[in-house]
């Protein structure tokens, strides 16, 4: 199993440009099953999610034209009704972004129950429950779903249960080739989703209030390519990620073709933490020079940085600022709302010397600034994992972070590209 060696103590300097958002790439590429001819998907990232996905539809006969290493064209002409491969299902949670489109192409699809991060339960059921109410029919076996819809997807009113980002996806692609209008209410509204919406609605799709809670859909007949492209927009999750490590290791940054307005709540909460940075065009500028100190809420009280659905702070960057507020001047709170397991890698920051207090499985306490030095650690999922490659950047002496393709998941050879702005990262198979 791959892992890390990491001399710290060595600031960041330079410039480096934001990768393709990987939670865009996975609906997207999804959704070209429904698209009649091929359409050039630009700007994808290369890590271990997007790979697991391709390599699910190539075994269902989906070809792939590549332009260079980041621009593909899906062609799903010669898809077969093949059954998904239990264990790449199990290796990432986009896969169960097939069962609408595979749906539509089919009228059945058995589902394995998708995998990804360990960091509590997940619930599938906002997908069934919509799906359910368009027409189809679930049947639960021991380790997978057959979902049904001979008679094809009708438009419905839903209400959905929770503003779930990958069931908001789903009921859009369900709805796109619908028999007649949908209303998508409590949609969770992320860019990735908003993405989505768009690269549908530029190949025919009728999809109206993106980037709104309430979703309209009208189904069309059919999607065409047409000579269409979409390029992905930029993660802002990375870009927010090297942010954290740039500052926290002391260095100065400019990461490159970013999206403003993608990172607007996420540089408020920043600044709370006491992190700064500039946007300078397309790029967003990190300066050496910084606060390095949380600001207290009125009269001096105990600042909350809690995660909520979007254009609020996400839920995915909880990890990273927890590391982040361990070199702060100043204490602060740290809500992590949604899942009930990815606080849990905070033990191996105390290991290293970090002062936080894990009131709950949500919520845990950070006082700043601690002397961090080097560990032994282990990666239990992509966000987590890069939140202690941050950690091992700033301590003092060397750490070996084990299990690294978690991070290989979710940020692009990583160690590579950091190693060229400064970093000491040894990768060991």
């Amino acid at each position: 199993m791959a892992k890390y060696i990491i001399d710290g103590g060595f600031p960041l300097r330079g410039k480096i440009r934001s990768s393709g958002n990987k939670n865009a790439a996975l609906p997207i590429l999804s959704a070209c099953i429904m698209v009649d001819g091929g359409v050039w998907v630009r700007n994808i990232p290369k890590i271990g999610d997007v790979h697991t996905l391709l390599t699910l539809l190539e075994s269902m006969g989906m070809r792939f034209a590549w332009q260079g290493d980041y621009d593909v064209r899906p062609i799903a002409s010669n898809l077969r009704d093949h059954p998904l491969d239990a264990d790449l299902c199990r290796q990432v949670r986009g896969s169960v972004l097939l069962a609408a489109p595979l749906l539509h192409r089919f009228g059945r699809v058995e589902l394995p129950f998708p995998g990804g991060d360990k960091i509590g339960r997940r619930r599938i059921d906002t997908h069934l429950l919509a799906l359910e109410e368009m027409g189809a029919t679930t049947v639960a076996g021991k380790s997978s779903l057959l979902i049904t819809a001979p008679n094809g997807l009708r438009g419905a009113d839903i209400l959905l249960d929770e503003a779930s980002v990958t069931a908001t996806e789903n009921v859009v692609m369900a709805a796109a080739l619908a028999d007649g209008e949908t209303i998508v209410r409590n949609a969770a509204c992320e860019p990735h989703v908003q993405e989505l919406c768009r690269f549908l609605n530029s190949m025919g799709a009728n999809i109206s209030g993106v980037g709104t809670n309430e979703l309209r859909i009208v189904g069309v007949e059919r999607l065409t390519a047409d000579g269409r492209e979409a390029t992905l927009g930029a993660d802002y999750l990375e870009v927010a990620s090297l942010m954290v490590l740039s500052v926290i290791t002391g260095g100065e940054l400019t990461i490159q073709q970013v999206n403003p307005d993608d990172l607007r709540m996420i540089l408020f909460q920043f600044r709370r933490l006491g992190m700064t940075a500039e946007i300078r065009g397309e790029d967003l500028f990190v300066p050496v020079e910084q606060p390095r100190r949380v600001i207290p809420d009125f009269r001096g009280v105990v600042p909350t940085v809690a995660s909520s659905p979007w254009p609020s702070f996400p839920a995915d960057l909880t990890s990273i600022a927890l590391v982040a507020a361990t070199q702060m001047d100043g204490s602060v709170m740290i809500h992590e709302k949604m899942f009930e397991s990815r606080l849990f890698f905070v033990d191996q920051l105390l290991d290293m010397g970090a002062q936080v207090v894990l009131c709950d499985p949500h919520r845990a306490v950070v006082v700043g600034r601690a002397k961090l030095h080097g560990s032994r650690m282990h990666s239990p999922d992509i966000r987590a994992g890069m939140a202690l490659l941050g950690a091992a950047l700033a301590a003092e002496g060397r750490s070996i972070i084990e299990n690294v393709t978690q991070i290989d998941r979710g940020y692009e050879r990583i160690d590579e590209r950091l190693n060229r702005l400064g970093a000491h990262i040894e990768r060991v198979p």
